[in-house]
């Protein structure tokens, strides 16, 4: 790995832990519920963003697999509280 690429992804690690940093404080302080949903789909696609750099750096898929799960899981608590804050209730 070059010296260029090794020090990118050490930076892109270290701006994606401050973004993490900022939903955690969003996500505690937001004055209403979506602040704090929007926070937590913020805190998701960081989390999922720093595996797949961190797949990059160790060269392992397992990372991408994780990734892809956080993705996954992230999109249906994002869908289910959305719909729970607009109808106030999940099944129907």
């Amino acid at each position: 790995m070059s010296d260029f690429l090794f020090w990118g992804l050490k930076l892109a690690l270290f701006l994606l832990a401050v973004a993490m940093l900022c939903a955690v404080a969003r996500l505690l302080i937001g004055p209403t519920a979506q602040d704090r949903v929007m926070a937590l789909d913020c805190l998701y696609i960081n989390g999922m963003l720093m595996m797949l750099v961190l797949g990059i750096v160790y060269a392992s898929n397992v990372y991408f697999e994780a990734a892809l799960l956080i993705a996954l899981f992230g999109f249906v608590g994002s869908t289910v509280m959305a719909k729970f804050l607009l109808r106030g209730e999940v099944i129907e």
